[in-house]
């Protein structure tokens, strides 16, 4: 009776799902449209996995991105000594027959200024796609609920 029991409760399951699943997220919209900075638009919509199709009737996704590098101090001379990467990202989803969904994400990140101008580019390029994974993860959050 015990084995029976023991077998049953390892068979049988809530139904719970984690958010973050190994497969990817796929969501499949009737129209996508993107503004703003390309290079993101075309990070998160790959990191989503979101796709145009004509079998999702009435859904839209509208995403607006910018990024903005500023210089957040300088030394005596005038030489930039830290950096600060902002990207802010607003989703607007517009589904049939219900509300219109909008939220807002934004991240940013400091660093210090590095002297191989060739190395502060990499670093920099590192920095806005760690920033893009933070927000497309708060989306997939967001677009789950």
């Amino acid at each position: 009776m015990k084995k029976f029991l023991i077998i049953f409760f390892l068979i049988s399951a809530c139904g719970y799902q984690p958010l973050y699943n190994t497969d990817p997220f796929k969501v499949e919209f009737n129209k996508i449209n993107l503004s703003g900075n390309i290079k993101i638009n075309r990070k998160v919509t790959s990191l989503l996995g979101i796709k145009e199709t004509n079998n999702a009737i009435g859904n839209q996704i509208s995403i607006y991105s910018s990024k903005s590098i500023n210089e957040t101090s300088k030394d005596a001379k005038g030489q930039p000594l830290t950096y600060r990467t902002n990207i802010n990202i607003t989703i607007e989803i517009k589904e049939q027959n219900k509300e219109t969904k909008t939220k807002s994400f934004n991240e940013s990140f400091s660093y210090n200024n590095i002297e191989n101008k060739y190395d502060l580019s990499s670093y920099q390029k590192d920095v806005e796609d760690n920033l893009i994974e933070k927000i497309a993860e708060d989306i997939i959050i967001f677009i789950n609920f």
